[in-house]
């Protein structure tokens, strides 16, 4: 009896796979046909900055260079890392990235859970409030001045606090919220839980798609920042970013501009190898890291987005 049950499925799947028109197959043809092309077209580029940047910077004037270096080396990356300031700049950007991600997260979240309150009166004010800032801003003057204004200016502050709350994740994680149903939150007031336990007990645990897709977002964004690192960090070596040491590597590669004497030599040792080798590489450093992060937040990314940005 068992063995009948068991070869049932089998039969009735050779059944459809036979049931197939000729017509089905061609269009399922051509359906595996163009995702391979997408795919290779997604993963060329990368295939080839990865290539160039492995590859010997005289040759690489050449051209020609596809997903395979021709005259393989490591002196691309030997020449920037001899570079002294990515070190301190590596252990800051790392500390913003994970500060500034669990930071982001929490305080969007609480906003977030308030917002998809029903019984919180102001809750449509508020939106409005931080849906108008996702178009209008104050400026980069005012915003310098204010920042100056509150003794930001030359601290690691100043890579947390401006961009504490995002109303786009917030409004990500609310949309989310939304889709829960409410008599969790009914049933844990019941047994005598709080606005917070509901919101770390309850809530957070429930939201892991939606933060997992908003912690991605936060990564990505303190992990590639290096413009304000110029604008309100730039004389003060301690709190200099990776990203900002490699701009400056490759604006002294490019131009030959120079900020300081360590900067000169790197420029010094810069002119023997192309400047198209040092973006390759200098893009790959930059890339790998979020590269790793990604596949562990991917399962919970895409139910993140389709559950979280349907409703707002």
């Amino acid at each position: 009896m068992g063995t009948a049950n068991s070869t049932a499925p089998a039969g009735r799947m050779k059944s459809k796979l036979k049931s197939k028109s000729p017509q089905d197959r061609i269009l399922e043809a051509i359906v595996y046909l163009s995702m391979i092309v997408v795919t290779v077209l997604t993963i060329y580029p990368f295939l080839n900055v990865l290539a160039i940047s492995f590859n010997d910077s005289v040759d690489t004037v050449r051209g020609g260079i596809t997903i395979w270096p021709r005259q393989f080396t490591l002196k691309n990356y030997d020449l920037i890392f001899t570079y002294s300031g990515l070190i301190t700049g590596f252990k800051v950007s790392v500390l913003r990235t994970v500060i500034g991600t669990i930071a982001g997260l929490f305080s969007g979240s609480m906003l977030a859970y308030a917002l998809a309150r029903s019984d919180f009166q102001a809750r449509r004010w508020i939106s409005m409030f931080l849906a108008i800032t996702m178009y209008v801003s104050g400026g980069m003057i005012p915003g310098f001045i204010l920042l100056k204004e509150l003794h930001l200016i030359n601290t690691f502050a100043v890579y947390i606090l401006p961009g504490l709350v995002s109303a786009f994740n917030v409004f990500v994680i609310r949309s989310f919220i939304d889709g829960l149903p409410y008599a969790l939150q009914e049933s844990a007031k019941l047994d005598g839980a709080n606005d917070f336990t509901i919101y770390w007990r309850v809530i957070l645990p429930l939201c892991k798609p939606a933060l997992a897709t908003v912690a991605l977002f936060l990564a990505v964004g303190q992990w590639n920042s290096w413009f304000d690192t110029y604008l309100f960090n730039g004389s003060n070596e301690s709190l200099t970013t990776l990203q900002y040491e490699l701009m400056k590597i490759l604006q002294s590669t490019t131009t030959g501009a120079t900020n300081s004497q360590d900067a000169a030599n790197m420029a010094q040792r810069m002119a023997q190898v192309s400047p198209e080798s040092v973006k390759m590489a200098i893009t790959i450093i930059v890339t790998v890291p979020i590269l790793v992060v990604y596949p562990f937040l991917q399962k919970y990314f895409v139910k993140g987005m389709t559950l979280g940005a349907v409703k707002s």
